[in-house]
């Protein structure tokens, strides 16, 4: 069910065709990597917070991680990862296919200057076996982000 809300909301923004599906899981940024034969960088992992009661995506490369020094000083508060099991109901995608296209109204979209680096990424596309190939320009535009952010570090994660 993830994977077609987000195919078809990727349709509407006329991207459908740019939907790679896999015979194998992408649910980790290594599997995806290794799916898409890309660098793991360049896989654009989604990571789900709570602020409150709002949930929050941040999209980053795949080889940031959130520094919780720069999160607080940009939310004014600490981070807090939504778990597993709640993802899903808060999101609307399930762990391993978690994405902006085709969320929940209300959930807020950043993405991280970490991915600002590569021409192209690959996010999840609603499941643990699919991605979506989109320039910065294209990711921008589905995701309806809020804007760019700097709540990451670069290393393992």
């Amino acid at each position: 069910m993830s994977f077609e809300k987000a195919a078809a909301y990727l349709e509407k923004c006329g991207l459908k065709e740019k939907i790679l599906t896999f015979e194998k899981s992408s649910a980790t940024v290594e599997l995806a990597a290794e799916a898409v034969g890309c660098e793991p960088a360049r896989i654009a992992k989604t990571m789900s917070f709570l602020q409150g009661e709002k949930a929050v995506l941040i999209v980053t490369a795949g080889d940031a991680r959130v520094d919780n020094k720069k999160y607080k000083e940009k939310f004014g508060k600490k981070a807090k990862m939504i778990s597993g099991e709640m993802v899903e109901g808060y999101i609307g995608h399930a762990p391993g296919g978690v994405c902006p296209f085709g969320i929940k109204e209300g959930v807020e979209v950043y993405l991280d200057v970490s991915l600002k680096r590569f021409e192209t990424v690959y996010p999840a596309a609603g499941s643990g076996s699919s991605a979506v190939g989109l320039t910065i320009p294209e990711l921008e535009q589905a995701s309806r982000s809020l804007g760019w952010i700097d709540v990451c570090k670069l290393g393992t994660g």
